[in-house]
């Protein structure tokens, strides 16, 4: 299985992103048609309190290479990745990966 990992670095305004990524930025993500999985996450800070090196991280898993350029390449999945500009004020950071 293919994972896409987005890593948000933190935004300048956090009540902003929140409003923007739930309202807005999501419903234009469930519209790409085959991801087999979403996961999001918000980090919190460790144990000692310290700020996490991330904000966010979201993790979409496709079945094989093929589905995963299908996938991002449709019109859905280039307006998703063009969105990010819109909210995602403190950049992000993409990684691609299979997973075991």
């Amino acid at each position: 299985m293919l994972k896409v990992t987005i890593l948000y670095h933190h935004p300048k305004d956090e009540k902003a992103f929140e409003e923007y990524y739930a309202q807005t930025h999501l419903p234009i993500a469930a519209k790409v048609q085959g991801v087999a999985r979403l996961e999001l996450t918000k980090f919190t800070p460790g144990p000692g309190g310290e700020k996490p090196a991330y904000y966010r991280m979201a993790e979409l898993y496709f079945e094989n290479e093929e589905q995963m350029k299908a996938s991002l390449g449709s019109a859905d999945g280039k307006a998703t990745v063009e969105d990010l500009r819109n909210f995602a004020t403190g950049g992000v950071t993409t990684l691609f990966g299979t997973t075991d």
